[in-house]
């Protein structure tokens, strides 16, 4: 056990509280939401940034010293990677988003380029038994204790924003139609349940006028899984609704067919009937009509308006409703217009 001072501290430890000066041990269990520290080996032209638990962005340099997390990641435009079997001190490791997960990338994406080469410098550790020296390795989910296994009964109408995959538009839904169910004077509460560990879209929310907002990472997870995220989803929705907000805004992160946990979500009747009202967010009109078949045919699921991309001009729109039979308008330049909709088919009105 030794003493280390770090030049910053990752938003995915958030739950830890983590002071600038830890200790450090040299025993590694690699559970996903280990705390550890790493020292940068190089540089990056791109996506070079590491999120604060504040929510700013930080450039990375070689030798920042900087604690994150172990956790896994599957992202199609992003890395590939896993937590490793096993850690020592001098190994090398790295991260694979700017939350600052950390593990063993397996594959990267062109867009962004090779990831940052971390070497592993210890275990993190906290000290929870007042007046002891023992160190135990510091972890996300410590504190956190279990997940619901039921929805409460006395839930807000939820409105679920769905995705075909990252980047198709979600997290700029929420943001502008939270902004527009506000200034209609609606108290809206907000969450998001699948994904990787950052706290940027939750904030974004929060910017947004969504109060209070969560995320699964406050729950302990790093990233999300389909053996996860049902009970995690049970659990925001629970806590949100003790606020008695007018309405929920889900986030499901990542898309339908990633390996995140979207689709066990939709698989769980009591989530599906808990989704008031659903949007689907897309690229273009395929996945638009792609998107449709699987909620409507595999998950039995009703769609509300589908947005994104796709309906960023009348020449997406009309393709999408003439192929969907689905309501398309844009959460960008046409917020107000959609955020009446769904309030409509919430039911929030008057």
């Amino acid at each position: 056990m030794k003493p280390l001072t770090l030049d910053k501290v990752a938003s995915v430890t958030y739950n830890c509280n983590l002071d600038r000066e830890v200790r450090v041990g040299n025993e590694f269990p690699c559970q996903s939401g280990d705390v550890v520290a790493v020292r940068v080996k190089n540089s990056k032209s791109t996506y070079n940034v590491l999120e604060l638990p504040t929510g700013r962005f930080s450039s990375l340099k070689p030798g920042d010293i900087i604690a994150g997390a172990l956790g896994h990641r599957r992202a199609l435009q992003g890395y590939a990677g896993v937590v490793p079997d096993s850690l020592a001190v001098g190994d090398t490791v790295q991260l694979l988003n700017m939350g600052g997960v950390l593990g063993h990338c397996t594959s990267a994406s062109a867009e962004v380029g090779p990831p940052f080469e971390c070497e592993v410098l210890g275990q993190v550790l906290e000290f929870p038994f007042l007046g002891s020296r023992t160190g135990i390795p510091a972890n996300i989910a410590r504190q956190v204790g279990p997940l619901d296994e039921t929805l409460s009964p006395n839930l807000p109408p939820v409105l679920a924003i769905v995705g075909t995959c990252m980047n198709s538009g979600k997290t700029q839904a929420c943001a502008n139609l939270i902004q527009e169910f506000t200034r209609e004077h609606r108290r809206v509460a907000a969450c998001k349940v699948t994904g990787v560990s950052l706290r940027r879209d939750v904030l974004g929310m929060a910017d947004a006028g969504a109060h209070p907002v969560t995320s699964f990472t406050d729950l302990g997870v790093v990233t999300s899984s389909r053996e996860t995220a049902p009970a995690v989803t049970r659990t925001l929705l629970n806590r949100l609704a003790k606020d008695r907000p007018d309405l929920i805004v889900v986030e499901l992160g990542d898309g339908l067919m990633g390996d995140y946990g979207v689709d066990a979500i939709f698989q769980c009747a009591d989530l599906r009937d808990a989704f008031t009202s659903v949007v689907l967010a897309a690229n273009d009109p395929v996945g638009a009509w792609g998107g449709t078949e699987l909620l409507r045919n595999t998950f039995e699921a009703q769609i509300a308006a589908i947005t994104g991309p796709c309906t960023d001009n009348e020449a997406g729109s009309g393709a999408v409703t003439r192929t969907t039979g689905c309501l398309a308008l844009n959460a960008r330049s046409q917020a107000r217009e959609l955020a009446a909709q769904l309030l409509a088919s919430l039911g929030v009105v008057g």
